[in-house]
């Protein structure tokens, strides 16, 4: 038990708070890892989990963990290598549903209500005047994406200093609570006012009151550059502890007998409270699609009486009341109700209505090594060339550019290739294994790739990494860069010409908008 936890529980014992979300209490919790089980003894179909991971196999999509929990156990759980279980992973949006329930602890608290008005807690940095809009604004507007801003205005916030002050300058045009409309830096605000209410940041209120309890640990939380967490995105968590928030919210709210979580916010938060609009085009029934079955607070409801935390390109917390599941994947995929589309074709009709299904050792088996095998396989061309032996040891001079980059070379050794390149402040290595993966850190400007820049400077100056190379030609090189604490990895082409070079970057988010090259610039130089 940490010092704060100590501090913490010294502080509250097992009180127990009676706030209108109905009695609950805090109090010592075991940080166990969640109990393991096997699929029919929680009457789940082996057969059915393998062909979830037959039909990933066969698509675009790209999964790094796969974690599914029947009755409080986890059945099946599997990482595509070199993703793995001790690694967190960033979550994106799924990040809001984590403030939202600090937000829920806050409430519990007495410390506000979803009916406060966000101008209240703001009074130093509204605009002269208010408008009426904003007047109305009230903290169960931001928690349900009703602010009523024409455009979701996360990408002006982002660029200024003060973010409370500038989103409360942006323009409501609709009145609070009467259109929908996705919007990041209403998330942020939830966490700027628990700041503000509680004078810690989201990730530390909650680490007592959540993260210990339920024993998660080696999370982190982007801030603002006024050291707010940035709420509706920015967490990076493990697989188990994103199964471990969602069978908290299965069970409403209750962990090892405790109620950690008020059940009646578990209610509200889960709950349908505001309907997204219809597409233009819709290219499905709605009853078919995950994005139009309602929103609730943070938590987007689903088909089949589920609900869920999402984040961009595949980061999901899909709870199942109706079948005491709960499902976990991250990935990186550019279609995420195709996603889901797998989840209610293969896994819905293997979850059965029973306590226990009959052993089937060999379907049994035949998951347990199809989950150990998961690996995303390093592009193949021909791992060595005489080329290599050409350009072994020798330094690129680069000619001029953003980056700030001064030079290139290439090592090859032992089944290696070790890439760096220096700017005037220092070397930026990179170490590649040839057609397998190599892990290690760097901090190669212009990396990690990211979708939502802003905020704070990272306080971790290196990136994890799991780096491969292979020769497509006589003349090119490819480096596949995966930074395996994101969804995201970068392929970096070096065409050779004589004693010239060429450099090219293509993170996978511009790859996966169809592009060819990302905003970093094509390098050149000569030896």
């Amino acid at each position: 038990m940490t010092a704060n936890r100590r501090t913490f529980l010294k502080q509250i014992g097992t009180l127990t708070v009676g706030s209108g979300l109905g009695s609950w209490s805090w109090a010592e919790q075991t940080t166990a890892a969640l109990p393991r089980s096997h699929p029919e003894a929680e009457g789940v179909s082996s057969a059915g989990i393998l062909a979830l991971l037959d039909a990933i196999a066969h698509s675009k999509h790209e999964l790094h963990s796969f974690m599914m929990l029947r009755h409080g156990r986890v059945v099946a759980e599997g990482w595509w290598a070199p993703y793995g279980a001790p690694f967190k992973h960033a979550m994106y949006s799924m990040s809001k549903s984590f403030t939202s329930t600090a937000i829920g602890f806050a409430i519990a608290e007495g410390r506000l209500g979803v009916e406060d008005s966000v101008a209240s807690l703001f009074p130093q940095d509204l605009p002269e005047p208010a408008s009426e809009n904003l007047a109305a604004l009230k903290v169960k507007h931001l928690l349900t994406m009703s602010v009523g801003n024409e455009h979701e205005p996360t990408g002006t916030i982002i660029k200024e200093e003060n973010w409370v002050k500038t989103f409360l300058e942006q323009p409501i045009t609709h009145p609070p609570g009467t259109v929908f409309m996705y919007n990041s830096s209403a998330t942020y605000m939830l966490s700027a006012i628990v700041t503000k209410v509680t004078g810690q940041k989201v990730i530390d209120y909650l680490t007592p009151r959540l993260f210990e309890p339920l024993g998660i640990t080696g999370m982190t939380w982007e801030t603002c550059p006024r050291g707010i967490n940035t709420g509706g995105w920015g967490l990076s968590i493990s697989t188990e502890g994103l199964a471990k928030f969602g069978q908290l919210y299965l069970q409403k709210g209750k962990w090892n007998g405790e109620q950690i979580l008020p059940p009646k916010w578990v209610r509200e938060a889960t709950t349908f409270k505001i309907q997204q609009p219809d597409p233009a085009k819709p290219s499905r029934p709605k009853e078919q699609n995950d994005w139009l079955q309602g929103y609730c607070y943070q938590f987007w409801r689903c088909q089949h009486g589920a609900f869920r935390g999402d984040g961009a390109f595949g980061q999901y917390t899909i709870v199942l009341p109706q079948q005491d599941a709960v499902i976990i994947m991250t990935g990186e995929s550019h279609d995420m109700q195709g996603e889901l589309d797998l989840v209610w074709q293969h896994l819905l009709p293997a979850i059965k209505n029973k306590t226990s299904l009959p052993a089937d050792a060999a379907a049994q088996t035949s998951l347990e090594q199809a989950l150990k095998a998961l690996a995303l396989t390093p592009p193949k061309g021909r791992p060595i060339l005489p080329a290599a032996a050409q350009f072994n040891g020798k330094t690129f001079k680069l000619d001029a550019n953003d980056l700030g980059l001064t030079t290139a070379s290439f090592t090859f050794k032992d089944n290696t290739c070790l890439f760096t390149a220096s700017t005037d402040q220092g070397a930026h290595p990179v170490a590649c294994g040839l057609e397998n993966w190599q892990l290690g850190e760097t901090d190669f400007p212009g990396t990690p790739p990211r979708l939502t820049p802003g905020g704070a400077p990272r306080t971790q100056p290196t990136s994890k990494i799991a780096a491969s190379a292979t020769w497509k030609d006589e003349h090119t090189l490819e480096m596949t860069w995966r930074f395996y604490e994101t969804p995201h990895h970068d392929t970096v082409t070096c065409a050779f010409d004589g004693d010239q070079i060429t450099l090219s970057f293509l993170n996978s988010i511009a790859a996966l908008g169809g592009k060819t090259k990302d905003a970093r610039p094509v390098l050149t130089g000569r030896v």
